[in-house]
């Protein structure tokens, strides 16, 4: 690891956001316009309209939606989710969302601080059974591995890619101790 690589991570705090205020809205915004335009499965196809992402942003603080930011010298550089299951037989577990970093700030540890960040969260609200999925063949898939998830299966034609083509999706899951 260089001496830069260390000092870039080291710099950036990972935080729990109980709301957002529209400069946060806005930081995220244009995060979420840049890895869809960068070719990120994550609900999105390119272009994407500014005001549809502002819209996601505006609603997406909400109960059982855990919101985590990054940030780097006051600017927001990388967000993820953690989604709490409320049924009664599923209190156990929380599916991982929207894991995004900035398309600039990538490949210097933001992923892993904020995937760390969202176990620790889990662990307070109870959680013991965490999954995910990605887009089959995405870099995030090494993330995850070495993370400790472990494939559960593939579905073929999951979801549709800026190309036109549908790609299959890859489950992954964890259980925490």
């Amino acid at each position: 690891m260089t001496a830069n690589h260390v000092a870039a991570t080291t710099r950036v705090t990972v935080c729990e956001a109980g709301a957002l205020a529209s400069d946060q809205i806005e930081q995220l915004t244009n995060i979420l316009i840049a890895v869809t335009a960068d070719g990120a499965s994550v609900g999105y196809l390119p272009p994407l309209d500014p005001d549809e992402a502002r819209a996601y942003w505006a609603g997406v603080v909400r109960p059982g939606n855990i919101l985590l930011i990054a940030e780097r010298d006051g600017r927001i550089v990388g967000t993820a989710q953690l989604e709490l299951a409320m049924k009664l037989n599923a209190r156990h577990r929380a599916e991982v969302n929207k894991v995004l970093v900035d398309p600039s700030c990538q490949r210097q540890g933001i992923g892993r601080r904020l995937m760390e960040a969202l176990e620790e969260v889990a662990r307070r609200e109870g959680r013991t059974l965490l999954h995910l999925d990605t887009r089959e063949g995405d870099g995030s898939s090494d993330l995850y591995r070495r993370m400790g998830f472990t494939e559960a299966g593939r579905i073929p034609n999951w979801a549709r890619s800026a190309s036109g083509s549908l790609d299959s999706t890859v489950f992954y899951f964890k259980e925490l101790n």
